[in-house]
């Protein structure tokens, strides 16, 4: 007998020996369970003949407002891109390094890969790209004054 019929089965009998109650409450958070748990628990509830619905659960709300991330800038060294990265983190700007732990273990790859990739969500591309220009320009001032 495969596994998953072995999992429906045992829980058949589980499900079997509950309660019409407790048979209902495992209904009404019925998001929760896999999907051989789920099956078990319908056929129970059709054998009692209770009309009780498996109730899902709501995608959690964070998921509708996902946008897309874009590569903003890319850096040869892990160093400028943790600069960078924290120049974005203090302004409250939520940023992301792609590829740093591969060029972090062997940083010959970097030239390979594009370098470590600073990334941002969409709507947060004109402000970041304000800010690291400023950053920049405000570093250069810097540099200058010293020579």
């Amino acid at each position: 007998m495969p596994e998953t019929e072995k999992e429906r089965w045992r829980l058949s009998r589980l499900y079997g020996s509950m309660s019409d109650g407790e048979v209902e409450k495992l209904a009404a958070d019925a998001g929760s369970l896999s999907d051989a748990a789920k099956w078990a628990l319908k056929l129970d509830l059709s054998r009692r003949g209770l009309k009780t619905k498996l109730e899902e659960l709501s995608p959690p709300p964070e998921a509708a407002e996902l946008s897309k991330v874009v590569n903003l800038r890319q850096y040869m060294t892990l160093p400028e891109a943790l600069l960078a990265k924290s120049i974005l983190d203090s302004a409250g700007i939520e940023s992301f390094l792609g590829d740093q732990n591969i060029i972090r273990m062997d940083w010959f790859l970097s030239n390979a890969l594009g370098g470590v990739k600073l990334r941002v969500r969409e709507k947060d591309v004109e402000a970041a790209t304000a800010l690291l220009n400023r950053s920049r320009a405000d570093g250069s001032d810097v540099e200058n004054v010293d020579e």
